[in-house]
């Protein structure tokens, strides 16, 4: 029996089994597209030490064949290995699921009418044929129902036999929307739904049971095109300039979201999905469906579609069956899409009486302002870094990442908190911000971000200048200012926007932060730097993946799918590149913390 060792010292033993099975058993999901069958080139590894046996080599090069990358799906050990795991493994993060379900379980608990599942079962005992009464299988299921049901050539082909299988007593799937069989179910089959959040970064999906309207399972994973830009301008770009960029774009997506359904399916043990709803910015909406985002970039910034059709899983080339409906939330402009639709519809700032502030802060930073009478938005390009990307030890906030840092400037020593309680493997978001503040309050760091070298043992000149805290992690002057270009995009959208409507801060009720690492940020810390209006910390309220929790509502509601349609057609865009006032703004913020100090000042 041979044994598989990583790069990270966990060892497993292989039982004849390949590579990718073997981690697959130990809670280490590497994206995998076509589901192990060696087609998509995904599972891709490097084999450090030892000898396998490999039965494809789909999707990789010469050069990395001699440098020892195999599919770790189709390679087997021949004696024990030593293997290098990829960056991008697919996190199933405890940490999230549990936000999203409390979000959506107060929601529904506090409007219990609301619960109105997209698929719902529908259970008929029909009334068998007889001679004398010799209607067609499928009006029988008609007449029994007492409506109009539409059904699939796919589903028409099994259906007698289905049917006298049962005995006639059957389950049906159904869309009540378009009142059409999804699936034939066994009496005991639960029904499951999956929201999936597409970032410019990152990309979640959570599995549903829309029966009971719970959250099973959440799974994530880096957005592939980040290879081709970090953000969406510069993948418009590309998709435009490259032969087939819309094609390879598409396939990259795809191939993430197919990865992370195989990866729920095994971790869950589950059947079938009989219902998708995508949520995302205008453009990783576009790029998914294929759609041309050309004049999302030219002005007037116009997109395909905002309300897009009711499609299917065929259509977006998903690994589900082929008639399962796939809702896409619906976009507001070319720069405010459907994750910020959904974020309304889950931070409930559409039914607010005072006037309050939604923030969701990403690789684009959008900002909502307003209240149930009115609703205004518009959207600023922060860059990756805060979810872990563009940063020379970034990563997303899984297992490893430090998150927290507490410098003592009278030792020059610092506390690190990381998550899973390991060495750190890198920095998240909220890590960064900590840095960044407890750095400029030691003096180790000006009021414009650069490093002051002859503060602290920990600064090392090199290429760059780096302040270590471990020898493999560190932040680099180049690091501190993409955080300060990002930080001053983000308020300088936020002042802009209040600017516009002629609200000061003051008058701002609530303000809701959303966004992966906002989770988890330390408001002190995030007012210190000047990311946020420095308000009272009560008037905050941190709510998470938004455009997540917020498909999981329209998923499990008629009504706020309903809503989500209403709000995406009312709400009022500001274009921000066209406003001098957010030029003004945005230098003003290019310093720690501003450079109108007033608007930070200590009361």
């Amino acid at each position: 029996m041979f044994k598989i060792k990583t790069n990270r010292d966990e060892v497993f033993e292989a039982h004849g089994k390949s590579i990718l099975e073997v981690l697959q058993e130990n809670k280490i999901y590497l994206p995998s597209s076509c589901g192990g069958k060696g087609i998509c080139g995904r599972c891709k590894i490097k084999v450090l030490e030892g000898k396998v046996k490999t039965e494809s080599s789909f999707g990789i090069k010469e050069a990395e064949k001699k440098e020892g990358y195999v599919l770790a799906c189709k390679s087997y050990p021949e004696e024990d290995l030593l293997v290098e795991l990829p960056f991008n493994l697919i996190a199933i993060s405890e940490r999230i699921a549990k936000a999203r379900e409390e979000l959506v379980e107060r929601i529904f608990s506090e409007n219990p009418h609301f619960f109105n599942p997209l698929v719902k079962r529908l259970n008929l005992n029909v009334k068998p044929p007889t001679i004398e009464d010799s209607r067609a299988d499928f009006d029988r299921i008609i007449h029994t129902a007492g409506s109009k049901l539409k059904i699939t050539p796919k589903e028409a082909a099994i259906l007698s036999e289905f049917l006298r299988e049962k005995n006639w007593n059957i389950n049906l799937a159904i869309a009540p929307d378009e009142e059409e069989i999804i699936s034939f179910m066994e009496p005991q089959e639960a029904i499951y739904g999956l929201a999936l959040d597409i970032g410019t970064t990152t990309v979640v999906a959570s599995l549903i049971n829309m029966d009971k309207g719970k959250i099973i399972d959440v799974a994530s994973c880096y957005n592939s095109q980040i290879i081709y830009g970090d953000d969406v301008i510069t993948r418009i770009i590309y998709a435009l300039e490259n032969q087939k960029g819309i094609e390879i774009l598409r396939k990259s997506i795809i191939d993430d979201i197919n990865a992370l359904i195989n990866t729920l399916l095994l971790r869950n043990k589950m059947g079938q999905i009989l219902y998708v709803i995508i949520s995302g910015n205008t453009t990783m909406c576009h790029l998914f469906w294929g759609l041309n985002p050309k004049y999302i970039r030219q002005e007037p910034y116009v997109p395909v579609i905002n309300h897009y059709p009711l499609w299917r899983a065929s259509d977006g080339k998903i690994n589900l069956k082929s008639n399962i409906p796939v809702y896409t939330m619906p976009s507001v402009a070319g720069y405010v899409g459907g994750d910020i639709v959904a974020g309304v519809i889950a931070s409930g700032i559409y039914k607010e009486e005072e006037v309050c502030l939604f923030i969701d802060i990403g690789t684009n930073g959008e900002i909502v302002i307003g209240n149930k009478d009115w609703l205004i938005t518009a959207s600023t390009s922060a860059g990756p870094c805060f979810e872990g990307s563009g940063i020379s030890c970034g990563m997303r906030a899984t297992e490893g990442a430090l998150e927290a840092f507490y410098y003592d400037p009278k030792r020059d020593t610092f506390e690190i908190k990381v998550i899973g309680d390991i060495p750190p493997l890198g920095i998240c978001g909220s890590g960064m911000i900590d840095i960044v503040s407890e750095l400029f309050k030691a003096g180790i760091i000006d009021k414009k971000g650069k490093i002051l070298t002859n503060t602290s043992k920990h600064i090392v000149v090199e290429d760059d200048v780096k302040f270590h805290i471990t020898e493999n992690c560190y932040i680099t002057q180049a690091d501190i200012d993409n955080i300060i270009r990002a930080k001053a995009a983000i308020y300088a959208g936020i002042s802009t926007a209040l600017i516009e409507v002629g609200i000061t801060e003051a008058e701002i009720a609530k303000v809701y932060i959303a966004g992966g690492f906002g989770e988890f940020l330390d408001l002190k810390k995030a007012i210190e730097i000047g990311m946020l209006p420095k308000l009272n910390s009560e008037k905050y309220y941190f709510l998470g993946n938004t455009s997540l929790s917020g498909s999981i509502l329209c998923l499990l509601s008629k009504n706020f799918r309903d809503k989500a349609e209403e709000i995406a057609e009312g709400m009022t865009y500001i274009d921000l590149s066209r406003s001098k006032t957010f030029m003004d703004e945005y230098i003003s913020a290019l310093f720690i913390p501003h450079t109108d100090v007033n608007r930070f000042k200590v009361s």
